[in-house]
């Protein structure tokens, strides 16, 4: 009898972004984070870089420690019902550097200025 395999894997390299987004919002270093999950610095930048995989605990200490919310990686085709739009735009978004989103905000506003302006 063989068994049901469910062949999908998680492509940590998303994942691997956000972690370096995060800790880099927080002023950390590479080395910083390492001492604080008992990794080598090395192991953080195949982390954020190449995708690669930690350990279950390591993983679990490096989300909480950096405030990341993981579902949106684990489930990315159930967003709350929202749109396919909205998804990707989260998902680039969650890719940004704290410039690149002090940018996005601004546009963002800018919009919404300008769309209260027309009604008016």
């Amino acid at each position: 009898m063989r068994m049901y395999q469910d062949t999908r894997r998680l492509d940590f390299h998303a994942l691997g972004r956000e972690i370096k987004r995060k800790r880099e919002a927080k002023g950390w270093t590479q080395e910083y984070l390492a001492q604080l999950v008992d990794r080598t610095p090395r192991s953080i930048m195949y982390f954020e870089n190449r995708g690669q995989h930690p350990s279950l605990n390591t993983f679990y200490q490096i989300v909480t420690l950096l405030d990341i919310s993981v579902d949106q990686f684990f489930y990315p085709d159930r967003q709350n019902g929202e749109s396919d739009c909205r998804q990707h735009i989260d998902r680039l978004l969650n890719t940004m550097d704290e410039k690149e989103l002090t940018v996005m905000e601004a546009t963002a506003e800018g919009l919404q200025k300008a769309s209260e302006t027309e009604v008016k």
